[in-house]
């Protein structure tokens, strides 16, 4: 933990004075991507200059009218937004489902996990057999699917099946390619992890 907090300091430390700006983590100019050691797995840096830069974490504007703490998802836009209150909220980009997989309707975050292991469905497992291997879990990891964190969604019904969840792969941010979750770059599911609450609302749209 401790190691870990070192490296984040640093890493704000460098990008605020290439920016030579004071406030961290509220504009996509000041906001780390740097490589973070998290829980012993070092996790790489994203290369900023290749993100569109409306998919970079930043403190936007907001006027949804939802109480602080509320997630907002708007798969059109490919951004995440949590409210803050007083009209602002933070915004990230993020990958959504492929036509066909795409979830929307109202959740609650029922719970919050770090590094969390990995099971694929039944049915994804019936479309890619090779996937068999992990029916009882995949170990946590640097090329587990769920990333650094996963915020797992419940509704009336119980489990959605539907996770806000980290990714390595920050090339597809702003695109339609994955299996109905909701991704985001790993140093931004983790900012998002440590903001959300335990039975926050989540409305996907």
């Amino acid at each position: 933990m401790q190691l870990k907090t070192i490296v984040l300091a640093v890493g704000l430390m460098g990008t605020t004075a290439l920016t030579g700006c004071s406030t961290i983590g509220f504009s996509y100019s000041t906001a780390s991507y740097s490589s973070v050691v998290d829980a012993g797995y070092v996790i790489p840096a994203v290369p900023r200059a290749k993100i569109p830069s409306q998919y970079l974490r930043q403190e936007v504007n907001y006027e949804g009218g939802e109480a602080p703490g509320t997630i907002i998802v708007d798969t059109g836009a490919k951004y995440l937004y949590y409210v803050l209150g007083d009209g602002r909220a933070m915004r990230y980009g993020i990958g959504v489902g492929k036509q066909g997989f795409a979830w929307s309707g109202s959740a609650r975050v029922a719970l919050k996990r770090e590094w969390p292991t990995w099971t694929p469905p039944r049915e994804m497992i019936q479309r890619r057999p090779e996937l068999a291997e992990f029916r009882d879990g995949m170990d946590p990891g640097l090329t587990n699917p769920l990333g650094a964190r996963a915020l797992y969604l419940f509704n009336k019904g119980g489990d959605t099946g539907y996770r806000l969840h980290g990714t390595p792969e920050w090339w597809s941010i702003g695109k339609a390619m994955s299996s109905g979750c909701i991704r985001l770059m790993n140093q931004d599911i983790i900012d998002l992890y440590n903001r959300a609450e335990v039975g926050a609302k989540v409305i996907v749209r």
